[in-house]
C-alpha cells in the first residue's frame, strides 16, 4: 500500500508514472504503425 501511496503522491512516483505510461503507450504506437506498414507493404507487393 505505501507503494501506490508514494507512487501518486510524491514526484519522483508521479514522474515514474508517466514515464512507464509514455513507455505503454510509445509500445502500443509501434505495434500499430508497424502492423499497418506491413500491410500497406503486402498489398503493394501483391500487385
Amino acid at each position: 500500500m505505501k507503494l501506490l501511496v508514494d507512487l501518486f503522491t510524491t514526484d519522483y512516483g508521479l514522474m515514474s508514472a508517466v514515464g512507464i505510461a509514455f513507455m505503454i503507450g510509445m509500445a502500443v504506437w509501434f505495434v500499430l504503425f508497424f502492423k499497418r506498414k506491413m500491410a500497406e507493404d503486402a498489398k503493394s507487393a501483391g500487385r
